[in-house]
């Protein structure tokens, strides 16, 4: 009964705090619980409790013989994102907190690790307002992505040196978006061929592609910081091991899988189209609105790879180190978009905006030292190059972000309770897209945190 009551509480939780968060490592969290994220997010070859499961699971099988845990957590994002164009004001999004519960349970039975649990995974999202110039006049200008999991973990003791482990995750997303697009932008997506409508509706603009009708507007949003209006859910897995060398040194290895999404889809999304010629028949400035259903083509969060080490220096002193390389390329080449309305006779609208993300190689650093039997400090570093080309970035979009340097620490006041606390400060990264693509600048930067306690029965 005691487990079913946790399994059900954790399944709650995660379904009422869909993760829609900010920019990382991509899209992806720069670390998974407060141990991991405090030492850089280095996570592979070491005891980092329940977020294991979504770190590398054999790492579960390093728990105690016969320890059960339960850990609940609570994160915050706090991003910094201004976008500037020459002979603008500065656009500031005030998308500047983000707050994701989350929650594992493990038990370790002899040879035999498992639980269950629910973890962010990742997300991205800006919010502007309506005069800001990212929204051309249109509305308020919003995007949030996010994709949580609930995680059931296995993992088992080969030997009393070697680990194997395995996870089986139910996903979901959730996205919301706002997004005016001015006629050079859509010109460029239809010379491409990135861009087509057809329908008796596609023949009442005539000038959707011309002069006149220069401004489109795409709206489907349910206005909360928790869920998004189009959405889907999913399966992935990962494997891992770890292996004892020594006294001293542990390494693992992990594989995540790429998602299996559905297509997120929502109705009562919107597309309007600002005629500010008066070609339509209208006054100039007439707004002409279009009620349909909206779909998010595969869109997929990607495979990583991950490999690390950690080192028992000294009886106080552990330094962990790992390498992540995350597959965007693979998932990231288009935002594949459809809308479908029988407003104005019927319309059809196809839309990819070209994205051409580059895989990303992650490093991580870091220490932990016990000063005394109840605490212990952390610190490390989270080192990534920028996935996104200059060429496709979107202020809407800025998953910009590199390095990360993190500061942590645990306490534990008994056998039974314990807190453990991280701080993420991530520096200021500037990107500039070229002329062609609309010679805008971004700048992002983060300050996240993170809390668990700790509960062992």
């Amino acid at each position: 009964m005691k487990i079913k009551k946790i399994v059900v509480s954790l399944f709650a939780a995660g379904m009422m705090a869909s993760p829609l968060v900010h920019a990382t490592n991509g899209m992806l969290m720069e670390g998974y619980g407060p141990i991991a994220t405090g030492m850089g997010g280095a996570s592979m070859a070491f005891d980092n409790g329940t977020a294991a499961m979504a770190n590398n699971p054999a790492t579960l099988g390093l728990m105690a013989d016969g320890e059960s845990r339960l850990d609940v957590a609570l994160g915050g994002l706090h991003p910094s994102v201004t976008s500037k164009m020459t002979g603008m004001p500065n656009a500031e999004s005030g998308g500047t907190a983000y707050y994701m519960p989350a929650g594992g349970w493990v038990k370790k039975d002899g040879a035999l690790s498992y639980g269950v649990g629910v973890f962010a995974q990742g997300g991205m999202g800006t919010e502007y307002t309506a005069t800001d110039w990212v929204s051309a006049g249109a509305g308020p200008s919003r995007s949030e992505v996010g994709v949580g999991n609930l995680i059931v973990p296995v993992s088992y003791n080969v030997t009393p040196d070697f680990n194997i482990g395995g996870s089986l995750d139910l996903v979901w997303g959730g996205m919301d978006l706002q997004m005016a697009m001015g006629q050079p932008q859509m010109l460029g997506l239809f010379a491409a061929g990135n861009l087509t409508a057809t329908g008796a509706g596609a023949a009442a603009l005539p000038g959707f592609f011309g002069s006149a009708l220069n401004v489109g507007y795409f709206n489907f949003t349910d206005g909360s910081d928790f869920t998004g209006k189009a959405n889907s859910t999913g399966f992935a897995g990962k494997l891992g091991m770890t292996y004892k060398v020594n006294g001293q040194l542990t390494i693992g290895a992990t594989y995540h899988s790429k998602t299996s999404l559905g297509d997120m889809a929502a109705d009562g999304a919107q597309v309007s189209f600002i005629d500010n010629g008066g070609t339509m028949g209208g006054p100039a400035g007439a707004v002409y609105t279009l009620n349909g259903k909206v779909t998010i083509v595969d869109f997929q969060f990607p495979e990583v790879y991950g490999l690390g080490m950690a080192v028992q220096a000294s009886d106080d002193l552990m330094v962990a180190v790992d390498y992540k390389r995350i597959g965007w390329a693979n998932v990231m080449k288009n935002f594949h978009m459809t809308f479908s309305s029988t407003d104005m006779g019927g319309i059809n609208m196809d839309m990819k905006m070209p994205q051409n993300w580059v895989d990303q190689d992650v490093f991580n650093i870091g220490f932990a030292y016990k000063t005394t039997p109840q605490l212990t400090l952390r610190a490390g570093a989270n080192l990534a190059n920028n996935p996104v080309p200059d060429s496709t970035v979107n202020p809407l979009f800025p998953a910009i972000i590199k390095d990360h340097y993190t500061l942590g620490a645990g306490y534990a006041m008994d056998k039974v309770s314990e807190v453990n606390a991280s701080l993420s400060y991530v520096p200021k990264v500037t990107v500039t897209a070229p002329a062609a693509a609309g010679g805008y600048s971004i700048d992002h930067s983060q300050l996240n945190w993170q809390l668990m306690y700790t509960h062992r029965f």
